[in-house]
C-alpha cells in the first residue's frame, strides 16, 4: 500500500525559508513522477510542481518559480520541497502525490492527474 507523509510546515515570516519532505512507504519514487499541491482555505487545490523521475527534470507554477526548489533522497526514498522568500499568499497545507500513469510530468499537473495524496502539512507565513 502506498503511503505518503508529508512533514515539515510551520509558521515563518515572510522572507523566511522551509522544507517540506514526501516520505513515501510501499512505492519506490524513482518510478513515479511526484508532484507537490497547495489548498489555502477556501481555494481550489492548485499545483505548485511536478517532478520527472525519469528525467529529474522539474516543473513549477509560476507563482512559486525561483523560490521553490524540489529535490529528492533516493535513499531515503524522499522527495524535497525547498521554500524560500516565503510570502504570505504562499500560506496554505501542502500536500505531494504520485502521478497515476508515466515518470515524466512536462508541465505543472492537475491534481486530478495524482492518486495516494498524504495528509498534508500547514505552512502559515505571517509576521
Amino acid at each position: 500500500q502506498v503511503q505518503l507523509v508529508e512533514s515539515g510546515g510551520g509558521l515563518v515570516q515572510p522572507g523566511g525559508s522551509l522544507r517540506l519532505s514526501c516520505a513515501a512507504s510501499g512505492v519506490t519514487l524513482d518510478y513515479y513522477a511526484i508532484g507537490w499541491f497547495r489548498q489555502a482555505p477556501g481555494t481550489e487545490r492548485e499545483g505548485v510542481s511536478c517532478f520527472s523521475s525519469s528525467d529529474d527534470s522539474t516543473y513549477y507554477a509560476d507563482s512559486v518559480k525561483g523560490r521553490f526548489t524540489v529535490s529528492r533522497d533516493n535513499a531515503k526514498n524522499t522527495v524535497y520541497l525547498q521554500m524560500n522568500s516565503l510570502k504570505p499568499e504562499d500560506t496554505a497545507v501542502y500536500y505531494c502525490a504520485v502521478r497515476r500513469y508515466g515518470t515524466s510530468c512536462r508541465r505543472v499537473r492537475p491534481p486530478a492527474d495524482f492518486r495516494s495524496w498524504g495528509q498534508g502539512t500547514q505552512v502559515t507565513v505571517s509576521s
